[in-house]
């Protein structure tokens, strides 16, 4: 416990080293389980609210937490085999939708590393981690995604795409699409990652007009909205 605190710490300090800190003071709500919590700001978050959720795997602890908190419409997406077979084994809520695709910067399909757990869901794509057993599944842009489902402005987007977050995010400022509020888990932690792919994710989103309002413990999940 003191030694995964320590490099929470450290990972941290390591940000604000490179001035990667909070820049905005807004109301937050943090909801979740497990390594899926996640904060957002309540304000203008109705039942007219959308959010979609990227990588949801056998943790919608936050999802279901936003429909009975805001009463919002949850898009969620995970086009891998172990979640899809878990969320068939759920009862879920009229406004909570699932696609069993995923999200990339193009459109078709992605190998995905299968986890080395046992019992885990956290399929990585295959161009961040080693070769080994995986599965090939398919992802959409975001922008393909948008058109399909109405072109609503999207009040909150989750990513938790275990690596595949930074292309993800080049394709979404690309995009044009309208994201009020986006929650990132960046994966910089990864040795094949590094700290220098989320600084230079960061700063991009930050010339776009997106601005940090949070940074979990953990110095993994952000939290950013647009034009505040």
């Amino acid at each position: 416990m003191v030694l995964r605190a320590l490099k929470h710490y450290l990972r941290r300090r390591q940000l604000a080293r490179h001035g990667v800190t909070p820049r905005l003071s807004v109301p937050t709500v943090r909801d979740g389980a497990r390594s899926g919590v996640w904060t957002v700001c309540p304000n203008g978050l109705t039942p007219d609210s959308v959010v979609w959720s990227f990588g949801v795997g056998d943790n919608i602890a936050w999802d279901l937490a936003m429909i009975r908190r805001f009463g919002v419409e949850v898009h969620a997406f995970d086009p891998t085999p172990a979640a899809i077979r878990w969320i068939r084994g759920q009862t879920l809520p009229p406004r909570f939708h699932f696609h069993d695709c995923g999200l990339a910067a193009h459109d078709g399909v992605l190998r995905f590393l299968a986890p080395r757990k046992a019992g885990a869901v956290n399929y990585t794509p295959i161009a961040w981690g080693e070769e080994g057993p995986s599965v090939t599944a398919p992802v959409r842009r975001l922008a393909t995604l948008w058109d399909q489902l109405g072109r609503r402005p999207i009040d909150v987007l989750k990513m938790d795409i275990e690596g595949g977050e930074y292309e993800v995010i080049d394709d979404l400022l690309a995009s044009g699409v309208p994201v009020r509020q986006l929650l990132v888990e960046f994966h910089h932690h990864f040795p094949s990652i590094g700290l220098a792919k989320t600084l230079r994710a960061v700063r991009a989103l930050e010339a776009a007009g997106f601005h940090i309002f949070h940074i979990s413990q953990r110095g993994l999940e952000f939290s950013f909205v647009h034009g505040a």
